[in-house]
């Protein structure tokens, strides 16, 4: 009886400790995220959802699905926020090319003209950071059944306190939702494997089908599946059995239980895509003949449409434009992943990776006697599923052509963190044979660990642009781009810089296309490769990402600047005598100026999109530009 109860003490004082992690990566990424304007992304995710939800309406933002996007809206839904749903960028987006411009002037709107930005915002992104939460509290439970109380806790610290959680988990975006269910997706997969019952399969469709909600690259877990069986093959699983007749049928019902629960997700994604397109226009599917009769049809087949069209797209947009260690590249590259995990990744993780690996190679090395049963037996599946899903993930990512942000890396990020769970019980078992040694190395763990919250306190709150001791103290913007470093989120920022020193003109190149103004009194924007001669001697401000990446201006940085949000912006003091063109000192000729995302020198997008989000009414005009310009390339192009 006391046993039980020491026990039962002993796990309360461990969940305690989960909650006093969660609780502090709550503060972190919460705080930070208050300090922050929308993001490139939020923008389109946020209106998205609210009229998802509002009027049962897909139309905006088809390239994603839906799921945390309308979770992000209910409370914004519930609180009564407003849409003007009689304005024509939500009128001309009826089809997917038009709601591709009318998405980001809607949520542009939404955010900055018909609601306050500060509370919209806040309350979008609440649900977002109770989901980063929820995926702690996996991590954790995780964690224990692998490698015990300890491991739990050991997986927790890491995930609580790495920066790219800690930045992008409050966002309204997919990652942090792809994440969670994709961890509970293979793991829920491993459990049915074990026990294929009804309830098992019901667990792993739903898991499933909130994947394939929130992000297209979920289709990723069908090649785990098949990836995870046939390794059953080459090593026998725990339970399976040996003679081939008897082996064979355990097999086929575990692929049943399976192709059962990859049919009851996908009656789960087309339900959740016909609640909420039930009223969308049927223009989309014009193609099918017979007029309103078939009616009926098209709207039964809307879901299906509206999801094969966002795999097109993401198919489309399958190759992008990549930087990293200041080389651009017109497509993603190999080691793209690997060389950003390292450069933005605290010591602390790295450290811990090194040592778990070091010390299972050394323990096996031995023929120790700690290695053989470290797993659980009842999580050798679980144990099996998340290594061979590490592999399967950061395989992809090494082919994939669109290299952009840590946050499409999230997965084997997750995954990574899990595989530390098992080190505290290693070292454990280690103190039988080498006591001294395993003593130093656990206290080795502890001190990576706590220099992991360490580094998460003293980042705060610019987790945006936070690059790790590898990158050699580097700035940011030298190494990588995009949301590695800056995605609009430090406008703020901006508006402390300007109100010190009493700008009444602030000129700043940013990476969105959002409307200035709603955070930044007397912004406009500027393209810092053409300087204008009436700007002589001003103060000026430019995302680090237009600094080599986005645009060409390292000549900017010749002068006197200032690094704002942690080095996520410049601000530029201007001479009163600027260079001309392609002279030492001065801004680039036209020759040697680039566009944002690497687009035709005919168009600014940056530009084109802010100008119809101020007046939406041109939407019409920028939509025949754009049909024109991508007239004239595919003619080039033959």
């Amino acid at each position: 009886m006391h046993s039980g109860e020491e026990e039962m003490k002993q796990d309360s004082a461990y969940t305690i400790a989960a909650i006093v992690l969660l609780a502090f990566m709550g503060v972190l990424a919460g705080g930070a995220a208050l300090r922050q304007s929308a993001t490139f992304d939020e923008v389109a995710h946020i209106g998205a959802g609210v009229s998802a939800l509002q009027q049962l309406d897909l139309r905006m933002n088809p390239e994603h699905p839906p799921l945390p996007k309308v979770l992000s809206a209910l409370p914004l839904v519930l609180r009564g926020t407003h849409a003007d749903y009689s304005s024509i960028q939500w009128t001309i987006s009826r089809k997917p090319f038009h709601a591709f411009l009318g998405e980001w002037v809607f949520g542009d709107w939404l955010l900055n003209k018909w609601n306050d930005p500060v509370t919209t915002l806040a309350w979008a992104r609440l649900p977002m950071l109770l989901l980063t939460l929820v995926l702690g509290w996996v991590v954790y439970v995780c964690g224990r059944r692998l490698g015990g109380s300890w491991g739990g806790l050991l997986s927790l610290s890491v995930y609580a306190s790495l920066p790219t959680f800690l930045a992008f988990g409050p966002l309204v975006h997919t990652d942090i939702a792809i994440t969670l269910f994709s961890l509970l997706t293979v793991w829920s997969f491993a459990g049915l494997y074990r026990d294929p019952t009804r309830k098992q399969v019901f667990v792993f469709a739903a898991c499933l089908a909130g994947a394939l909600l929130s992000k297209f690259t979920a289709g990723l877990l069908f090649l785990v599946f098949p990836a995870f069986a046939l390794s059953a093959r080459w090593r026998p699983l725990p339970g399976q059995p040996a003679e081939k007749a008897e082996a064979r049928t355990w097999r086929k019902a575990r692929w049943r239980a399976t192709l059962r629960g990859v049919f009851w997700a996908g009656l789960m994604v087309y339900a959740f895509y016909f609640i909420f397109s039930v009223r969308q226009p049927m223009e989309v599917l014009s193609h099918i003949p017979g007029g309103a009769v078939l009616d009926p049809l098209r709207r039964l087949l809307m879901p299906l449409w509206l999801y094969l069209l966002g795999i097109l797209m993401v198919l489309i947009m399958g190759s992008r434009p990549c930087f990293i260690l200041g080389q651009s590249y017109s497509h993603g590259v190999w080691f793209y992943f690997p060389v950003l995990f390292l450069l933005k990744s605290p010591l602390g993780f790295l450290g811990l990776l090194a040592l778990a690996l070091a010390v299972w190679l050394i323990a096996r090395r031995k023929g120790n006697a700690a290695t053989p049963g470290l797993i659980p037996a009842s999580e050798a599946m679980h144990w099996r599923v998340l290594w061979i899903s590490l592999v399967v993930m950061v395989a992809t990512c090494l082919l994939s052509r669109v290299s952009i942000s840590i946050r499409h890396f999230s997965v084997p990020m997750i995954l990574l963190i899990l595989l530390l769970a098992p080190l505290p019980a290693l070292l454990e078992r280690l103190r039988g044979s080498t006591p001294r040694a395993a003593r130093a190395l656990q206290a080795l763990t502890a001190l990576l660990a706590a220099s992991c919250l360490f580094t998460a306190v003293r980042a705060f709150p610019f987790y945006f642009p936070y690059m790790g001791p590898l990158s050699l103290g580097r700035p940011a913007y030298t190494l990588v781009a995009d949301s590695n470093v800056d995605w609009d989120q430090s406008l703020p920022e901006v508006r402390t810089f300007a109100q010190q020193r009493g700008l009444s003109d602030v000129p700043v190149d940013a990476y969105g296309f959002t409307d200035l103004t709603a955070t930044i009194p007397h912004a406009r924007r500027w393209n810092c490769q053409a300087p204008q001669e009436t700007e002589r001697g001003l103060w000026v401000v430019l995302s680090a990402n237009m600094i080599l990446d986005g645009h060409n201006c390292a000549w900017l940085l010749g002068y006197p600047h200032e690094a704002l949000a942690g080095g996520a912006l410049y601000a530029v003091h201007l001479p009163t005598d600027i260079p001309a063109a392609g002279s030492p000192g001065g801004p680039p000729p036209a020759s040697q100026q680039r566009q944002f995302g690497g687009m035709s020198s005919e168009i600014d997008i940056l530009t084109v999109f802010s100008e119809v989000s101020r007046q939406p009414d041109k939407i019409p005009e920028v939509i025949e530009k754009f049909m024109a310009e991508a007239a004239k390339q595919q003619a080039k192009s033959k």
